[in-house]
């Protein structure tokens, strides 16, 4: 039976009077998977810091495994692996110090030594964390996040500089892991990540919760939003976002000339 893992009431946070975040609500259950897209500066780095417990909210309500991120932060993240676009490591370690580090932190860690070789970090234990390629350090993120045998995961931007081929195998890893039970918050630009992972979609523009629903829910929602011209059955999520996300400036060639 499904559990609700994460539960956000009418979030708010400001940084010096700009509203970042205003008045977004929704729900992440076992089991599910929920991407937050939308484009740069919309909210979604903030709304899921709040969900971490690394930014107080100015308003609202959240509840991760029913307690208060932010007054419970320890407790909540025995149970939370979070895997950064960009995580900074000391410039001395090795691959495998890492690891162990990590798996120091809690009661009955996953088996590491397993993790890389899933992860085809095997061959890279000795290696200092700083000479691994970017796609190498993504995995290393990847593998670290799920040491602690989390009930939540949060990743951002879970595939970026991965090959295709372990695109698609981190894909189908996910997949098992979310059959397992557990809950995952997603940030991605990446689309095509989105439709073939994400249970439901939470999509904002300038810090304000536009839709939150099932992807097909998105595909009418979306409908809504566009002409009888420009919709097509068949369209790819991508290109459904990108007829209804705001328009930015293109490059053009004057001024370069």
């Amino acid at each position: 039976m499904s559990q609700v893992i994460v539960q956000v009431e009418d979030l708010n946070l400001s940084y010096k009077g700009l509203h970042a975040v205003q008045n977004i609500s929704f729900s992440v259950e076992s089991g599910e998977v929920l991407a937050v897209i939308g484009q740069n500066g919309s909210g979604k780095t903030s709304t899921v810091e709040c969900i971490e417990g690394l930014r107080k909210p100015d308003g609202g309500r959240i509840q991760v495994f029913g307690k208060n991120p932010w007054l419970h932060r320890n407790e909540v993240y025995k149970e939370v692996g979070v895997q950064l676009q960009e995580a900074e490591y000391p410039l001395k370690i090795r691959v495998e110090e890492q690891c162990r580090l990590f798996a120091g932190f809690y009661e009955r860690p996953a088996d590491w030594n397993l993790l890389l070789k899933q992860m085809g970090l095997d061959d890279k234990r000795k290696c200092l964390i700083s000479k691994l390629s970017g796609g190498e350090r993504q995995r290393l993120s990847i593998l670290l996040s799920l040491i602690g045998r989390p009930k939540l995961l949060i990743l951002d931007e879970l595939t970026t500089g991965l090959d295709p081929e372990v695109r698609q195998n981190m894909w189908i890893s996910f997949e098992n892991i979310r059959k397992g039970g557990v809950a995952i918050i997603m940030v991605s630009h990446y689309l095509d990540e989105v439709e073939a992972l994400a249970d439901k979609i939470l999509y904002l523009e300038k810090g304000k919760q536009e839709f939150w629903g099932t992807q097909q829910e998105f595909r009418e929602y979306a409908k809504g939003r566009i002409s009888d011209d420009e919709y097509e059955e068949n369209l790819s999520l991508e290109k459904l976002y990108l007829k209804i996300a705001p328009k930015t400036t293109g490059l053009t060639m004057e001024g370069i000339l």
